[in-house]
């Protein structure tokens, strides 16, 4: 793709109906995208786990819990610049690749420089080299987030999710091969910088823009400004979602760091699997009626509904499988991953729910009171986090679930304030998905206790029958109860229903089904859908698992 026209300004890939038919086809190809690198990820997960120890991926989260930070310089900023910005030639694209290259070469030698100090921080000298390397992977990503968001703007998503997916499946196959011959941790090094150089390659492959020298340009002061205050949110909110690493890697070590580590991948999957696809169609439809209250509760309490629904019941089913997934998963030595896991269960579906508060936020146009509520979110779980460090990672697992109970109905009040969106509505629309959760958790946990020899075998295939077994019992429990307390199936045709709305549209019709969520004005026009999908909060905080699977 050639992204400028003759004269220097943007080329537009589509209009009218060609546009909402391409917008529509994007979140499909986001889906089916992020389910093809979830499924190589995961695969490497599995054959991992059987080759290094807990101590060889501790180590390497001590290193990306800060290179991760100055490696999204780029991604989070310039990105959201490039595809929100109503106006963009060569030159200014130019100027801001040039900016963000310079600034992440910067970054790359003050990160390389600070080795000694982290391995001094953690008290593991293996950091300091670790470090080095991964500094180089500032640098790189640098090199490709322009030509990215230049294929973003221009709608190619299936291009994009190509060029992520074929990074996902290079670290994979390089931190395997490497793994084999022996590397131990330097294998996750290897893996991470080969996904850097493949996506930067195939950002530079497919779309054919070579950046011209700065120079004197129209914008390029407020575009720097914007990118520089959007990446100052991201970092607060990594703050937060990466103040546990830190401090389980300085107390425990290592080897207790790549224990909590892997549970809390395993963990952060559900929210990233289904947020992303869906926040650029949900902030961008409830945009369009944000100044109907009415029609504005209803859509979002539509999706809260289906949320719910989903969220509740794997968060339950995984607190009473969440031992054997791991035993499962990642085989033997891994036993005090599983006990972590299971108590990250019960926030599961709590977590998805808190999420969309900040598409309240974004869709009614207050990100200062997104970014506020950030700085309480963050007092909160950073305070829970140091008082339950003293029972170690099991402790900082139980205090992310609890944040997640204790900030879900006060972030909802304080999003929904401007708007008189009431807590009322929103509890009486997911308060039945959590009775039934529970009541079904309590029924299955009693028929497990009355198969003892069931419960204790502990080899890798019993413990994927007991996760199959209590799986059909629980979910058979909790559709019952649904059923019951809503009198009739709905719920759970309207998720089917806007399951079916985010697969790409293979007729190519300009309408999708709307059993899940409706327009205000009966259309299905979505020309804000790549202008909004960027900074939604969902997004921003699930950054830190998204890059490599450690």
């Amino acid at each position: 793709m050639t992204p400028f026209q003759a004269d220097g300004s943007f080329r537009p890939i589509a209009t009218g109906s060609g546009l909402r038919r391409t917008a529509v086809r994007g979140v499909g190809a986001a889906v089916v995208g992020q389910a093809s690198s979830f499924v190589v990820g995961m695969g490497s997960v599995v054959v991992l786990a059987r080759i290094l120890t807990p101590a060889d991926f501790g180590i390497m989260t001590m290193v990306t819990t800060f290179s991760l930070l100055f490696r999204s310089f780029g991604l989070n900023g310039f990105t959201e610049l490039l595809v929100q910005r109503e106006e963009l030639n060569h030159s200014l694209a130019s100027n801001l690749f040039c900016i963000e290259l310079g600034i992440g070469a910067v970054l790359s030698l003050l990160f390389a420089a600070s080795g000694p100090l982290l391995a001094h921080f953690y008290h593991n000298p293996a950091v300091v080299h670790v470090t080095e390397a991964m500094a180089l992977t500032i640098v790189l990503g640098c090199t490709g987030w322009c030509h990215l968001a230049l294929l973003q703007r221009a709608m190619q998503f299936r291009t994009t999710a190509m060029i992520n997916f074929t990074g996902q499946a290079a670290l994979v196959v390089v931190s395997i091969v490497t793994a084999l011959a022996g590397f131990q941790y330097w294998s996750l090094v290897w893996g991470s910088i080969a996904q850097v150089v493949t996506v930067a390659a195939g950002a530079w492959l497919m779309c054919r823009w070579v950046p011209a020298w700065p120079k004197h340009t129209s914008g390029t002061g407020s575009g720097l400004k914007f990118a520089t205050s959007v990446y100052l949110h991201f970092a607060f909110n990594y703050l937060t979602r990466n103040t546990d690493n830190l401090l389980v890697g300085w107390r425990y070590g290592a080897r207790a760091l790549g224990f909590y580590k892997r549970a809390y991948d395993l963990f952060v999957l559900p929210e990233q699997q289904l947020m992303s696809p869906m926040a650029a169609v949900v902030v961008s439809t409830l945009s369009r009626v944000n100044h109907d209250r009415e029609q504005f509760q209803r859509y979002f309490l539509r999706v809260i509904a289906v949320l719910a629904l989903i969220g509740m019941g794997v968060g339950a089913d995984l607190a009473l499988v969440g031992q054997d997934v791991i035993r499962f998963l990642l085989g033997p030595g891994w036993e005090e991953a599983g006990r972590i896991f299971a108590l990250f269960g019960p926030g599961i579906g709590v977590m998805l729910l808190y999420d969309t508060h900040g598409w309240i936020h974004l869709s009614i146009g207050r990100p200062e009171r997104w970014f506020w509520w950030g700085i309480v979110e963050f007092g909160c779980t950073a305070s829970l986090f140091l008082l339950m460090l003293h029972w170690g990672p099991s402790g900082i697992a139980v205090a992310w679930t609890a944040s997640y109970f204790l900030l879900m109905f006060p972030g909802f009040w304080y999003a929904g304030r401007p708007i008189n969106l009431g807590l009322g509505s929103i509890l009486s629309e997911i308060w039945k998905f959590f009775l039934s959760s529970v009541i079904a958790g309590c029924a299955t946990a009693g028929i497990v206790a009355t198969l003892p020899r069931f419960v204790m075998a502990d080899s890798g295939s019993w413990a994927f029958a007991r996760t199959v077994a209590i799986s059909v019992v629980f979910f058979a429990f909790y559709v019952g109860c649904i059923v019951a307390l809503h009198r009739g199936m709905k719920p759970i045709k309207d998720t089917v229903g806007l399951a079916h709305d985010f697969l790409p549209n293979r007729k190519g019709k300009d309408e999708v089904r709307r059993s899940g969520i409706q327009f205000a004005d009966g259309t299905q026009q979505l020309e804000e859908c790549h202008a909004k999908s960027a900074p939604t909060g969902n997004q921003n905080r699930t950054r830190k698992s998204e890059v490599y699977a450690e």
